[in-house]
């Protein structure tokens, strides 16, 4: 048995096929995690959750309540998934007619809020946040804040997650971090985005 530090918790009515779980990672009532998924380390998966075999789990990511992560999705180390959001996983959906897979991505530290849909084939940059109930149909920049139907930038998010407010191309935000606009994306100083 692993120490108390590095356990895994599964709930007695979760059922979970993969053994490739990070520690310190829970998972609750009612979650199906099947055989070829893999979750890092330090996640939360709540209850009524369905995890496909091709999912890639990074580390610290929380996965609210409700959601379906299909096979092709990719969800990057402190990710948070909010109650409800959607993830499809075909662009011209049939019965009986397969067709290629196509991958979603959701980049290191993305939030995606509750009720939103993630159409397949889209990436949601680093530290971007997605409203509650928007519908995204594009690629979302680092550190976009998008929302609505279908979800459009409205302005930028510190890694933080506060919402920013640019003056001539430059962020401050009262956590201490300083974001740079340059060739319409944010970077911030000793950060790789």
């Amino acid at each position: 048995m692993a120490p108390k530090e590095e356990a895994i918790f599964i709930h007695p009515n979760a059922l979970v096929d993969s053994k490739q779980i990070g520690s310190r990672t829970r998972i609750w009532a009612f979650a199906h995690v099947m055989a070829g998924a893999r979750i890092g380390s330090g996640c939360n998966i709540g209850e009524h959750c369905f995890i496909e075999n091709d999912v890639r789990i990074g580390d610290s990511v929380v996965v609210k309540n409700g959601i379906s992560i299909w096979d092709g999705v990719t969800v990057e180390d402190g990710a948070f998934l909010g109650p409800h959001m959607i993830f499809t996983n075909d662009l011209e959906p049939r019965s009986g007619y397969p067709k290629p897979l196509v991958r979603t991505r959701v980049k290191k530290g993305a939030t995606i809020g509750a009720g939103a849909i993630i159409v397949c084939g889209v990436t949601i940059g680093s530290y971007a946040t997605v409203g509650a109930g928007s519908v995204v149909t594009r690629d979302v920049p680092d550190h976009a804040l998008v929302f609505g139907n279908p979800a459009k930038q409205k302005g930028w998010m510190c890694i933080c997650g506060r919402v920013l407010h640019l003056k001539n191309d430059a962020a401050h935000c009262e956590c201490g971090k300083t974001g740079i606009k340059k060739n319409g994306s944010l970077k911030f100083s000793g950060s790789d985005t």
